[in-house]
């Protein structure tokens, strides 16, 4: 695996002006990606993971904007250019799988016109040579008889099916990056483990970095390698994904880890964290978790905590910063 980050997130931070002042919704969030790994982003719904992928990939819903920091691709800083420049590197160079494949598709074209499309605006190609790379796209993520498939339209396709067309389409300019935004949501499990396969394949194969945005820990753990996890717009704990799930150094995580039912303890009841995420303008000041922390103490209800060093991983959490305190 190349060391180099091929995507580099630096104190990223948006916001949404409204009519009541400005609010947060990421604050100073960072990481970076290499080629050939899956990077997982997790958390609960309204933690910042899709406004996450949303800015990397220049498609913030206004009045959303990117307020601070910067983004890199390949070294080159992507978040300040033009919305014509960022149209050209989406598709070529960053491609994009969403939730809901029907977004993503129009009803009125072909899945082969589409993907064609796709693959003349970015790569050149004559109408026979693209249509002979959109069949080979479309028998890669795994479509059967994908000669005769290409003139369908997408309402001919099952929700499986038309999420690879999906992934087809993202692939169709070779990207360097793939940001997959809840790619396995609406599909049963074993649709789920076949995409997440294909996503591994392409890793391996292409050599490409993915930014798996998702709620479900069990995809993160069979698809990726690292894992960010996310809180009220900021990202609590950072690392391996072994690590994240066996040993999670944030209260955060280890009660996500513990909501997930394990088959070999009986249980009369799924632990849970208690309370809920905070409104984007109401969010607690220092730890952001603090009011539904267990382990809360004094210094966690006034100074927020950054990532530090907490173990094998690094986590938001000043019960680490006692650690460390303690053992110099």
């Amino acid at each position: 695996m190349n060391s180099q980050p091929l995507l580099e997130v630096r104190h990223l931070r948006v916001e949404f002006p409204t009519r009541r002042g400005t609010l947060l919704a990421l604050d100073d969030v960072s990481f970076d990606i290499v080629p050939g790994e899956i990077l997982g982003v997790v958390g609960e719904s309204g933690a910042g993971k899709s406004l996450t992928g949303a800015a990397i990939i220049g498609l913030l819903e206004p009045p959303g904007r990117v307020a601070g920091g910067e983004i890199l691709l390949a070294g080159q800083r992507i978040d300040n250019l033009p919305p014509e420049a960022m149209r050209k590197i989406r598709g070529r160079r960053i491609g994009a799988i969403f939730q809901d494949p029907l977004t993503s598709l129009n009803p009125l074209y072909t899945v082969g016109r589409q993907i064609i499309e796709t693959i003349q605006v970015h790569l050149k190609l004559g109408a026979a040579e693209a249509r002979q790379r959109a069949i080979a796209l479309l028998q890669e993520t795994g479509i059967p008889a994908a000669e005769q498939r290409i003139d369908q339209y997408p309402h001919q396709f099952s929700g499986g099916m038309r999420q690879r067309v999906v992934i087809a389409l993202a692939l169709a300019a070779q990207p360097e990056l793939i940001v997959a935004d809840e790619p396995t949501t609406a599909l049963d499990v074993s649709i789920q483990a076949q995409i997440i396969a294909l996503l591994k394949n392409l890793t391996k194969e292409h050599g490409a970095a993915v930014m798996l945005v998702t709620h479900d820990m069990g995809v993160i753990a069979e698809a990726c390698d690292r894992v960010a996890v996310m809180y009220a717009g900021r990202i609590v704990e950072i690392g391996p994904v072994a690590e994240v799930i066996h040993h999670p150094a944030h209260p955060y995580t280890a009660g996500l880890m513990g909501s997930i039912p394990s088959m070999d303890i009986e249980r009369e009841r799924l632990m849970q964290i208690d309370g809920a995420m905070p409104r984007l303008n109401a969010i607690p000041s220092g730890c952001a978790f603090n009011p539904r922390c267990p382990q809360a103490f004094e210094r966690c209800r006034s100074e927020r905590p950054d990532l530090m060093p907490a173990g094998a991983t690094r986590a938001a959490c000043w019960l680490h910063a006692e650690q460390m305190e303690r053992a110099t």
